[in-house]
């Protein structure tokens, strides 16, 4: 069945520290080059091996939740608050970052005028490699359009930019690999895209299935909570499981069982993805509002002394970010399917970075990781507590999250922080009417 992913919406479903060198301007004289990680495990081990598997070894989190918005990279988002690698700024707090359009000017990262985005930017394998240039970061406005330089800001987005100034973040967090959405989410659940680079469907299932197998296989419950589409859909076949589907319920469920303290070990929430996802053109102050009922739902619930919130991005959607992807473990032999105008390239890259972090009563205060993850370390995360067999090469290698977790002493969060009010997005959901602004304004473009 050829499917394209709108189609698919349509139907109504679906380890060590390390700083990396910056590009351009933005270099920072504490990086270091990335070379070729190291290969330490392979798929099917366990991170204790001399354990059974299944066995629980973080009882103090009894509960991850998982939330992937999609499209934008860290600098996007989060390349403002203050915390983390984000952008250089001049002395009046303007980013420094450039990229030339090919007509011999210089556009300059630019607030977008509204909340709303054009199709102005693209995703796939090939713009992506373009925009990457070999490590300098400069092709990002020439393989597609100038918006690739915009960003957005707390006034924007302050539910989003609030929790992630009080949360930990992770200022390495990549996507897993140059390429679309769906390949990205095969990695969240699988470790692998099976060689897809766009939002096509395999033909086959992952060899090692996919992480909601391993749950089932030793007792683990979970839900994939979904409004228009379940990420489990990604495999299209897994839909015909009746073992898995039983796992799939809709999002009002997950607001229940957050109030009644009765969530799985393991939720994967999805918003909206039409509307809520932040994917362009959408207004992104529906997906903040989304992550604000989200997070606070699960902050007032019974379960919340327990629980850890994983939050992130499936990959950068075309905006720029200052931070070319490392070397990164393929996670098996399966080469990517280009196309004959696809620039050459494997899965031993990530791809850019995007915004993450985690939510938890035990939840470092303070705390910026640079260590490198990708949507793997989600993976790794899970294996890690329940001591569960790697499905690739790449979620055995990756490093786990809970290392922005403190879990021997007093939980520096057991009671909530107040964080902002989310956006209210049918204020400036007008622009979604009358257009996104003029993109890019002319103050941003430096004339040769």
């Amino acid at each position: 069945m050829d499917l394209s992913r709108r189609q698919f919406l349509g139907g109504g479903l679906v380890g060590a520290s390390l700083l990396i060198e910056g590009c351009s301007s933005q270099s920072r004289s504490t990086s270091t080059t990335a070379t070729a990680p190291a290969v330490l495990r392979q798929a099917g081990s366990m991170p204790f091996p001399h354990l059974p598997a299944g066995t629980d070894q973080v009882p103090q989190i009894k509960h991850i939740v998982v939330v992937m918005m999609e499209n934008h990279s860290f600098d996007n988002i989060l390349g403002l608050i203050g915390r983390g690698d984000g952008f250089a700024v001049d002395g009046q707090g303007r980013p420094k970052a450039t990229n030339p359009d090919g007509h011999g000017n210089d556009v300059h990262a630019f607030h977008m005028p509204t909340e709303c985005q054009t199709k102005g930017i693209g995703n796939d394998w090939k713009v992506t490699h373009e925009a990457y240039d070999n490590g300098s970061c400069q092709g990002f406005v020439t393989s597609t359009s100038a918006e690739a330089m915009g960003y957005f800001t707390k006034k924007d987005l302050p539910f989003t930019c609030g929790m992630a100034s009080t949360f930990p973040i992770a200022d390495r967090y990549f996507c897993s690999a140059m390429a679309q959405t769906d390949p990205n989410r095969r990695y969240l659940i699988a470790g692998t895209s099976l060689g897809l680079i766009d939002d096509s469907f395999p033909p086959e299932l992952p060899p090692n299935g996919v992480i909601f197998e391993q749950l089932n296989k030793h007792g683990v419950t979970w839900r994939d909570y979904y409004t228009t589409l379940p990420s489990l859909g990604v495999f299209l076949p897994l839909l015909k499981d009746p073992a898995l589907v039983s796992g799939l319920a809709k999002i009002d469920q997950f607001y229940a069982d957050a109030a009644a303290g009765t969530l799985p070990s393991f939720s994967l929430v999805e918003p909206d993805y039409e509307r809520q996802s932040e994917e362009d053109p959408q207004d992104v102050q529906f997906g903040d509002q989304f992550m604000g009922q989200v997070v606070n739902a699960v902050m007032s619930g019974p379960n919340w002394a327990s629980t850890m919130l994983i939050w992130t991005y499936d990959e950068h959607g075309g905006y720029y970010d200052h931070v070319p992807p490392p070397a990164a473990v393929t996670p098996d032999d399966v080469l990517p399917a280009l196309k004959s105008d696809d620039p050459p390239g494997g899965f031993d890259r990530y791809g850019f970075r995007v915004p993450s972090g985690v939510v938890s009563p035990y939840a470092r205060k303070d705390f910026v990781s640079h260590t490198v993850y990708d949507h793997t370390s989600i993976l790794k995360t899970v294996e890690e507590k329940w001591n569960l067999p790697a499905l690739t090469r790449r979620d055995a290698n990756a490093a786990s999250l809970f290392p922005m977790l403190d879990l021997k002493g007093t939980p520096a969060f057991l009671t909530p922080p107040t964080l902002p009010a989310a956006a209210d997005p049918t204020a400036g959901a007008a622009c979604l009417t009358t257009g996104a602004g003029v993109i890019p304004p002319p103050s941003a473009v430096t004339r040769a």
